[in-house]
């Protein structure tokens, strides 16, 4: 008897050890980059962006966003964040843009005009975490980073 128990427990570790490889599933996580950055408003003490982000899903089924944090940097000094409290689904080998309203101090404005204001471009990096709803083998929460250069004129004023 307790031969049998110990062997239906190495086999039931043996199962959880295995883990969603053996359904022949695996998560990749979802690309992100920056699609748009708009001015929406300026006001006096803060300047409020809108900005898409796109995020690619490469994995055989869908994900739900149920939200996202999210942090903007422009040559390597935070400019921006924002929150996004939204659910949206990106189906299996698909992509969705997402909008997120993201908010900037005129301290972190000041700072990043300073550091760009004689170039054509400049770099940018975007970070923060995904919200998924999670089935066992997804996680709920997957960090992302993102950078590359984008040049003044892809900003633009609301309604230009």
């Amino acid at each position: 008897m307790l031969r049998l128990r110990w062997g239906i427990c190495a086999a039931l570790a043996m199962f959880m050890l295995s883990g969603c490889a053996g359904f022949g599933k695996s998560f990749e996580t979802p690309r992100i980059s920056l699609v748009n950055v708009e001015i929406r408003e300026a006001k006096l003490f803060e300047t409020i962006f809108n900005v898409e982000l796109r995020i690619i899903n490469t994995n055989e089924t869908p994900i739900i966003l149920k939200g996202l944090e999210c942090r903007l940097e422009i040559n390597g000094k935070d400019l921006a964040l924002g929150v996004l409290d939204s659910k949206t689904e990106i189906p299996a080998f698909g992509s969705e843009k997402v909008p997120i309203t993201l908010y900037s101090s005129v301290v972190d404005m000041v700072r990043s005009a300073l550091h760009s204001s004689t170039k054509d471009s400049f770099s940018y990096k975007i970070t923060g975490k995904l919200r998924l709803e999670s089935e066992a083998w997804i996680p709920s929460v997957i960090p992302f980073s993102s950078d590359g250069e984008l040049g003044k004129d892809r900003v633009k004023k609301q309604g230009e």
